[in-house]
């Protein structure tokens, strides 16, 4: 192996956090997107080398990841995004990670399963945020309890959104609120409502559509599983919406209104916002005897922990540690690879 990556999508928010990271490594990540004016000036900042081209650009996409042993794909909504850099890593036999946390993306690449295993290479989405520490987390209440039927994962914590993540969450909002139920992914009418202790008491949270609805059954066979978020007004508003609302919300004349009216948002949160936050997760493990078990995790604020987790992964990429086909982090690392992690602590509250 060169030991040589890329991180296509390297002009957004996130793209651009990951590769001032890396350089603070001593990484030298091929950067690349669509953008060769915004690449000249992200690269440039940092010494790296770049290659502008478009995902529609099989042959151009398909030279640069010849040059590469893996690819860190940061350029989302990966629902439009991600089919076409994967099959592209296929061909060429590169490793794939990306940080998506879209549920049809994971299950789209838990489908490629065979074809990554047959070109030998590993193909790993949800290497940020999204999912590494709820990934973990899950994998842990399952060591705790492997005789759970049922898991519950809500966070807390999470403060302002990138353009990209925001857009993301806009694209779902028709899709309704999606749980495993029996071993399948759902989608209900309305959100289920329950109240969570993140450590300061109980708080009312709201079901989500979050990608552990599919990577966490992957990771530990537990046939039911719930996702909350901590209620905030912006979550109230979405859950309100009936189904003539989600639909309205998602016909192309509203999509390009709420898509534009993100565009007149800030980028990110600021570098002082980041130091700042932290997140919570907590964990809920039931079985057939109705015994309950519950964890605690703390981390730092999503962005920042996204640069962390991705690079690491990365890193171990490189070193030879894929395993190749569909694979998950708590699958390949295990259950505690979060908190190896500066400033991620996690608790066992009972059992």
């Amino acid at each position: 192996m060169s030991g040589k990556f890329m991180i296509y999508g390297a002009t957004g928010y996130t793209g651009k956090l990951v590769a001032r990271t890396a350089r603070a490594l001593g990484m030298r990540p091929l950067l690349a997107g669509r953008n060769e004016a915004r690449l000249k000036s992200v690269a440039g900042q940092h010494g790296f080398e770049y290659q502008a081209f478009g995902l529609n650009d099989r042959q151009a996409l398909t030279a640069a990841l010849s040059q590469v042993d893996a690819v860190l794909h940061i350029a989302g909504p990966f629902a439009h995004t991600s089919q076409p850099m994967r099959e592209a890593c296929i061909s060429t036999r590169t490793h794939y990670l990306d940080i998506t946390g879209e549920i049809d993306v994971f299950e789209a690449c838990a489908a490629a399963d065979a074809e990554a295993r047959e070109a030998g290479i590993m193909v790993m989405p949800g290497v940020g945020f999204d999912v590494v520490p709820s990934d973990c987390l899950a994998a842990h209440m399952k060591a705790r309890m492997p005789d759970a039927v049922e898991l519950t994962l809500a966070i807390s914590g999470l403060g302002r959104m990138s353009r990209g993540t925001a857009k993301t969450g806009v694209e779902s909002i028709g899709k309704g609120t999606r749980v495993r139920r029996d071993g399948e992914i759902v989608a209900l009418g309305s959100p289920p409502r329950r109240e969570v202790d993140f450590g300061q008491g109980p708080k009312p949270a709201i079901a989500v559509g979050w990608g552990d609805v599919a990577t966490a059954y992957h990771s530990t066979g537990i046939p039911n599983i719930t996702v909350y978020f901590e209620a905030s007004p912006e979550l109230e508003r979405m859950a309100s919406l009936g189904a003539i609302g989600r639909w309205f919300a998602s016909t192309g004349f509203m999509q390009r209104r709420l898509k534009g009216a993100i565009e007149s948002q800030p980028e990110g949160p600021t570098d002082a916002e980041r130091r700042e936050g932290f997140a919570v997760l907590v964990g809920e493990a039931v079985n057939e005897a109705g015994d309950r078990i519950v964890s605690r995790l703390r981390t730092p604020e999503g962005y920042t922990l996204t640069a962390m987790t991705s690079l690491e992964i990365m890193r171990r990429t490189l070193a030879g540690r894929a395993v190749p086909g569909f694979q998950t982090p708590s699958r390949v690392f295990g259950p505690d690879f979060i908190v190896e992690f500066e400033g991620c602590t996690r608790r066992d509250m009972n059992g």
